[in-house]
């Protein structure tokens, strides 16, 4: 006699959707902390291939290229283009024209692969602009324009720009007397919202309406904005395009801690950006060696300057 088979019934269903749903909870984590890690390694392999390019770039003209063209605007990711297997594309672009000329539309909207880490997102980002998550050091002072960049003056009483790239620079590997492990050459710094109706702590660029002579005070002023307010908005449009050399694009400072809001003063032309990334706990650091290190966001202020000067002669401490 044939016995009729019974079904599950609801209270043993209802266990084995609860089993189920613990072992996703349980595998979610592990997979995700599995991608970050290969995010991670990517995202440093990247940089170091930044690194190797920089040097063959002093190599080849003497000098290393300037974090951007002044007035022009063209960035530094420009200028490496052939040291990264991108001859065809650098064939594309007028370095002698600014940044948005039409004869730059090629590059303005190509992505390149080693510039974007793979756990920054990109997608806000117009069509027609690719981007970055990677900036040169420009040092710890606040100037965007200093010299020929500057030819208002509003600078010439602050601090020298002392990064290994700035405006038109054309630094030797003998002008980091600090000593290339101890020198910042490029961090990271997420992708912006690319809309100024929408506040992204870390990815947008405020505008306080101060004048800050130094970098405790622009910290102090960028800190105590109201960020809700959408008037002190001042660039969304953060990482993207990579050929425009600017502070919100390609260029990051030493002047604030890691991870912390980024400002641009008036007269436009005192910044700091800051640099952050989106791996929890820090950010890759390429030092002008070629190695790259992961830094924490609690590493010491003093050691984060220390680490961004070219020729401050600080003493450096573990980071």
């Amino acid at each position: 006699m044939l016995r009729r088979r019974q079904a599950f019934t609801l209270i043993e269903l209802l266990v084995v959707i609860a089993i189920i749903a613990v072992l996703v909870g349980l595998l979610l984590p592990a997979v995700q902390k599995v991608r970050e890690a290969a995010n991670r390694m990517s995202c440093q392999n990247n940089l170091k291939q930044i690194g190797l390019a920089l040097h063959n770039y002093h190599d080849t003209t003497g000098s290393l290229p300037p974090s951007r063209t002044y007035p022009n605007g063209i960035s530094i990711h420009s200028f490496l283009l052939q040291f990264i297997e991108q001859d065809n594309l650098c064939g594309t672009m007028t370095m002698m024209m600014p940044y948005d000329d039409s004869m730059n539309d090629m590059a303005r909207s190509t992505p390149v692969k080693i510039f974007v880490c793979a756990s920054d997102v990109t997608s806000a980002a117009p069509a027609a602009w690719a981007g970055t998550s990677y900036r040169c050091n420009e040092g710890t002072s606040l100037v965007f324009g200093y010299g020929d960049s500057d030819p208002d003056g509003v600078n010439n009483t602050l601090l020298a720009p002392n990064g290994p790239f700035f405006a038109n620079s054309h630094y030797k590997i003998a002008d980091i007397v600090d000593g290339l492990s101890n020198t910042a050459f490029f961090s990271e710094h997420i992708t912006g919202d690319f809309s100024n109706s929408v506040v992204t702590e870390r990815g947008d660029t405020f505008q306080p309406s101060t004048f800050p002579a130094t970098a405790d005070q622009a910290m102090q002023d960028c800190a105590a904005l109201d960020i809700s307010n959408l008037a002190f908005q001042g660039e969304s449009n953060v990482g993207a395009p990579w050929v425009q050399g600017s502070h919100s694009t390609t260029s990051y400072w030493h002047s604030a801690p890691p991870n912390s809001r980024s400002c641009m003063f008036l007269p436009q032309t005192r910044v700091m950006t800051t640099a952050n990334s989106n791996h929890p706990g820090g950010m890759n650091l390429l030092l002008g060696d070629g190695s790259v290190r992961f830094v924490s966001y609690g590493i010491a202020l003093a050691t984060w300057r220390a680490l961004g000067t070219r020729n401050g002669n600080e003493r450096l401490g573990d980071f």
